[in-house]
């Protein structure tokens, strides 16, 4: 961009309605705005000069340790002189003045102005007798070099529908019925707990109207309809695409403009409560999916807050994303860390969350993604990594585990980053776990083959287990292959219906029998025939036919096969739970591994055979026990399988008693995978 001949953008905001000329974001910040401050209370004017914060509040905010902000930033009911109102606390430090505006005095953009405090922090405030609850505003901002800014409530908790874009105020007051399963979490969101995720779109799981996307269900409609579909089918958790607040419907959640708002699409934040309350009572965990790697330049929300680089960074090459073309924040702002924690905080106090999955943890790590060279600075020793972005991911985590030990954190991190699920004392990011892209990568490379070709290409399917223990892996079938023209999972995989059905019950097999955790996008299922459409909802229509009906029952048999079976899920992410018996049937294109529990009667020996070639009377040698019965088999007609080839009787015969092998006689039927216990 030439700056000489650019000096500025125009911005809309959501609704297209209100322009905002900005500066080229390329312009250095200017320094914070000194303004000496205020009295305690002073109850002369329509707002009084009013104070919730102490000083170790301002120096922790400022220094990236204070991870507790919604108590204070936002707006507060309280009582102050025996009146009730409302107190009002925001971060403007470029500001000349701020003030409070909405309905309550005809959206007057003057006469509500807040106090700066006397501290030079860049934090306004005051408390305003007899402001009610449930009504909209905004903070009217004069900010660097004179501009005036309509912006929304940072720490908003509801905000109105879009488009309109204003924040309301809230009382975030509900009683939880929850007791059980918070006093049993540790054990449900443990690491060597069984994990199987149902990732659902809020909006697009089911409308009111599917022709509509202008339609949603309501927080309760969907816990109607939801809560009881995810426990039938059997999965331990659910995680939610981003239900934080944001204006355009097509980022699926993933441009957000509210970080401690629930969206107001689906009703208020006590829907959300009630929603994630009633999973609880089921006894299913809940996931939220949380944004800290950039946001929108919508002009009510952060970016050029007041009138200046206040949240993102100043320079545009690190504060400007490519892919999204949206905005990074300033993680070496301590108020900016502060901000970040306190809202993942948020969600872990008051909504009980079990975890949060981290999106684009790989951008917020390099500060070469996604740029060329020349469009990236190195760091103060020469490396690609924002140091100041690791130091945020380190502290967040270890807040989170600190004040909620029995939850987990999982990053979408795509880049071979070393230590991501590693402790922070042994030079770690801290994270619970991480998806494992490069084994859904190579997973569905190599289901696209030709049944087959597949035995050229077994070293595809078996790599993942040269670095599983790198890392605690959550093996993701997510969102991301659906869209874009890559196809439904039914049709990545060749052949005729049948083989189709059949290539997908045996990948799924695969899956839930692979060491780690497991998470399954909404639609997968049951074998969505198109592809995932924000704008409407799943193919429910499906469900009348068997090969789609069946599918899903096998899904949920694989998730009681997990929740049931001790091998798959007690040592998970431990070099224990984990042998490869045979690899070296590659004409065959037939493998072969054990599941190990912490007993050796848990081991299971799991057989999948990649062709369409039945395979009567194979013989394979195991060490151990002897396998005598077929648990699992996903031919059987009540998955719409062809049920002609399976295991009533495994032979088993000892042929080294000193060695404790065996040699097993099965039938394998085509492509198709069975356990053996």
């Amino acid at each position: 961009m030439d700056k000489k001949k650019d000096s500025g953008r125009i911005l809309q905001n959501s609704n297209g309605k209100s322009k905002l000329k900005l500066p080229d974001p390329g312009i250095e910040e200017p320094p914070v705005k000194k303004i000496e401050g205020a009295n305690f209370i002073d109850t002369s004017k329509p707002v009084w000069n009013y104070s919730l914060l102490t000083d170790d509040d301002v120096s922790n905010y400022q220094n990236g340790t204070h991870y507790q902000l919604y108590k204070k930033f936002g707006s507060h009911s309280i009582q102050v002189n025996d009146r009730w109102g409302m107190y009002f606390c925001v971060w403007a430090p470029n500001a000349t003045a701020v003030s409070v505006m909405g309905n309550f005095n005809h959206w007057k953009k003057h006469g509500y102005e807040l106090f700066p405090r006397w501290d030079k922090s860049g934090i306004w405030e005051g408390f305003i007798p007899d402001f009610k609850q449930g009504e909209a505003y905004k903070y009217h901002i004069l900010g660097y070099a004179k501009r005036k800014i309509d912006k929304g409530d940072p720490f908003a908790n509801f905000w109105e529908r879009r488009p309109a874009t204003a924040g309301i105020t809230w009382d975030m007051y509900y009683e939880w019925k929850d007791e059980h399963w918070m006093k049993d979490r540790k054990k449900n969101n443990s690491l060597d707990a069984p994990w199987s995720v149902y990732e659902v779109h809020l909006a697009s799981w089911q409308r009111p109207d599917k022709r509509d996307e202008e339609s949603y269900n309501t927080y309760d409609e969907i816990k109607e309809r939801l809560v009881p579909y995810v426990k039938e089918m059997g999965f331990t958790h659910v995680e939610f695409m981003p239900v934080m607040e944001h204006p355009f419907d097509g980022s699926w959640g993933y441009q957000c403009t509210g970080f401690f708002a629930a969206t107001s699409r689906f009703g208020d934040p006590q829907g959300l409560m009630r929603l994630v309350d009633a999973f609880h009572q089921e006894g299913i965990g809940v996931l939220f999916d949380w944004v800290p790697s950039h946001f929108p330049y919508d002009a009510h929300g952060l970016f050029m807050f007041d009138g200046a680089h206040t949240y993102e960074y100043a320079d545009m090459r690190k504060g400007f994303h490519p892919d999204w073309n949206s905005y990074i924040f300033n993680y070496k702002r301590g108020e900016v860390k502060s901000f970040l924690i306190s809202s993942a905080r948020y969600w872990f106090d008051l909504f009980h969350i079990d975890g949060i999955r981290v999106d684009a943890v790989s951008s917020m790590l390099k500060l070469n993604y996604s740029r060329k060279a020349g469009e990236w600075d190195p760091n103060e020793y020469g490396g690609d990594g924002n140091l100041e972005a690791i130091a945020f991911i380190k502290d967040l985590n270890e807040t989170i585990y600190r004040d909620f030990p029995d939850v987990q954190t999982i990053a979408e991190e795509a880049t071979d980053w070393p230590g991501i699920t590693k402790h922070t004392w042994q030079d770690g990011l801290g994270f619970g776990m991480k998806w494992m892209m490069g084994w859904m990568h190579d997973t569905l490379d190599y289901f696209k083959i030709d049944p087959l070709l597949r035995r050229f290409h077994q070293d595809k399917f078996s790599f993942s287990m040269m670095y599983f223990y790198d890392e605690n892996f959550m093996l993701p079938l997510s969102h991301d292959e659906v869209v874009h023209g890559k196809s439904p999972m039914l049709y990545k995989v060749p052949g005729d219906e049948w083989q189709q059905f059949a290539n997908l019950r045996l990948l799924y097999t695969y899956m839930w029998t692979h060491p780690g955790a497991k998470l399954l996008f909404m639609g997968n299922e049951f074998g969505q025939t198109t592809e995932w459409n924000y704008k409407s909802e799943l193919d429910w229509a499906l469900l009348q036919y068997d090969c789609h009906r069946l599918l899903k029952d096998c899904v949920t048999d694989l998730n009681k096969l997990l929740q049931t079976q001790p091998a798959l899920y007690q040592q998970q992410f431990s070099t224990d739970g984990f042998e490869w018996v045979d690899l070296e049937r590659r004409p065959e294109s037939v493998i072969v591994f054990k599941r190990k529990g912490k007993k050796k009667a848990d081991d299971l020996l799991v057989i999948l055979n990649m062709t369409p070639v039945v395979r009567n009377d194979w013989e394979i040698y195991v060490s151990g026990k002897p396998y005598r019965e077929e648990i699992f088999n996903s031919d059987k007609t009540i998955y719409w399988g062809t049920g002609n080839v399976y295991n009533p009787e495994i032979r088993c015969d000892l042929v080294d008693k000193g060695q404790k092998m065996y040699k097993l006689t099965v039938n394998l039927p085509a492509l198709a995978g069975i356990i053996l216990k």
